[in-house]
């Protein structure tokens, strides 16, 4: 490792009385990745929007190559060389996959924006990261995986000096996080300089230098990758150690009542003819490599997506669902993988996004009663230790852990009988994690059944009891959890179909 690239000393930030960060430290040398840990609302991303501009600190120092700076628009900062990937995309659907990679930086010719040659120029980016993306397409017509992807090539662009990744595998495969690792160790031979906010602790361990940990706004500390297991940083994160071993046998029992069988479906591309059962108090985890279809089941379940076939029983009884609306009124719930788009209003309170789907409750006489609103929501929010300063809140200033706190609050207050649970942890951290698990346990217990689509195989071992396994649209095989392995399931979802 090289010169030090970044030093921050005693960084203070307020926001509306909520002391945000108390004091944080924090450096980082030329050829380094170091590492950010924190539960969600621990300040990781404020102290990184302090960095780059977008907040105005309120006390501390930051040196940059050893000269005092203070950034005042993100603009500035990349001027300078630092490039960040936000957890939170921040890219326009209406460009083609080109023009948000280089907007701002465009290709000129004669006067005009010159699109062939920026489709040439990301088109050699995405052969470098050996992702398969059309550049001329438009952004939001693609996965939340690939739009991320899309966002790495855009940062990569930049001759940064200093690199910021905020959870930057969230929505990759792992050949795709295996291909960013490598890019990430070819930068850091050239000397740049990279901080890596992850809750995964196989990433951490594999790709960093150092680690710096977080919590409630304050520095914990500082150490050495190589020096520390996960356990210790998982204690200096939270102050315990949560781990969680595969389930051993499943907690349905066989004979549990069928609550909803799907039989044929078929959705588009995506979804070739699913069939499953799923079992009252059981947790049916859902396996596959990105692309495998296991959203678009969901989707096409839940009413949120067309479908061209297939049959739907509740109870043994069949039924018609082709909107939101009816799997609501059938009792199915439904946690989008991309909560931002489809889960969450992000100007509004945390009352407001909690009550949303049953918001009829409190209307009497034509009027909302608010307090019994607020104070429903507070109910279900404490129990989920959703962290906000108050239920007025809007959501856009909480965490991402916490924004999926309100949105679980929302479905427990709906009372539902089926949640789908699609990505359930994605980018949060481990504290959080157990809570989310603990609180599906619970739901179980109750006679609640779930669907958890997950991408992290320790996770869909930990809490299934079954596990469907889909590869290329098709379901390739079903597995009960006392004989489901990490291997056994990558065979599956690897099996695609011959010709």
């Amino acid at each position: 490792m090289g010169e030090k690239i970044l030093s921050m000393q005693g960084i203070q930030k307020y926001f509306s009385g909520v002391h945000a960060l108390k004091g944080v430290n924090f450096d980082l040398n030329a050829g380094e990745v170091h590492a950010l840990m924190g539960e969600n609302g621990a300040g990781k991303s404020t102290l990184i929007k302090v960095l780059c501009g977008i907040y105005r600190k309120d006390g501390g120092t930051i040196e940059y190559f050893g000269e005092p700076v203070e950034f005042t628009h993100i603009a500035e900062s990349q001027n300078a060389g630092i490039s960040v990937i936000h957890q939170e995309l921040n890219m326009m659907n209406d460009l083609t996959v080109a023009q948000n990679i280089f907007i701002g930086r465009e290709s000129m010719l004669g006067g005009l924006i010159n699109d062939s040659e920026m489709e040439r120029q990301a088109q050699q980016l995405f052969d470098h990261l050996g992702v398969k993306i059309d550049p001329s397409v438009k952004l939001g017509s693609l996965t939340v995986g690939k739009q991320q992807m899309v966002e790495i090539a855009k940062a990569i662009s930049r001759d940064c000096k200093l690199l910021v990744l905020d959870e930057p595998t969230a929505a990759l495969t792992q050949p795709e996080v295996e291909e960013l690792f490598k890019i990430m160790n070819e930068l850091r031979d050239k000397g740049i300089g990279m901080i890596y906010i992850s809750h995964r602790m196989d990433e951490i361990n594999r790709i960093s230098d150092r680690v710096t940990v977080m919590r409630d706004g304050e520095y914990v500390g500082t150490v050495n990758t190589a020096d520390v297991t996960k356990d210790d940083i998982v204690k200096m994160m939270v102050g315990r150690v949560i781990m969680g071993e595969q389930k051993a046998v499943s907690n349905c029992p066989a004979e549990a009542d069928v609550i909803l069988e799907v039989r044929n479906l078929r959705a588009g591309k995506e979804v070739k003819n699913v069939s499953f059962k799923l079992r009252r108090g059981e947790i049916l985890g859902f396996a596959g490599l990105m692309g495998a279809g296991r959203t678009e089941v969901a989707r096409a379940l839940y009413g949120a997506d067309s479908r061209q076939g297939g049959e739907i029983f509740l109870n043994g009884k069949k039924v018609r669902i082709r909107t939101p609306e009816q799997a609501v009124r059938n009792g199915i719930c439904y946690l989008s993988e991309d909560r931002k788009r489809y889960g969450l209003m992000l100007d509004k309170s945390v009352t407001e996004n909690s009550v949303i789907a049953c918001v009829d409750n409190f209307i009497t006489a034509g009027l909302i009663n608010d307090g019994k609103m607020k104070a429903e929501s507070q109910k279900f929010n404490d129990m989920l230790r959703t962290k906000t300063p108050s239920m007025e809140q809007l959501l856009k200033n909480l965490s991402g852990g916490n924004q999926q706190k309100v949105i679980i609050a929302r479905w427990l207050m709906k009372n539902a009988d089926i949640f789908i649970f699609d990505e359930p942890t994605r980018g949060i951290d481990v504290g959080a994690k157990s809570e989310i698990y603990a609180l599906m346990d619970e739901l179980v217990k109750q006679g609640k059944s779930i669907i958890m689509i997950s991408s992290e195989l320790p996770e869909v071992l930990r809490m299934s009891d079954r596990v469907v396994v889909m590869c290329e649209g098709r379901v390739t095989g079903e597995l009960d959890i006392s004989e489901a392995t990490q291997e056994n399931i990558m065979q599956l979802a690897t099996m695609r179909e011959e010709n």
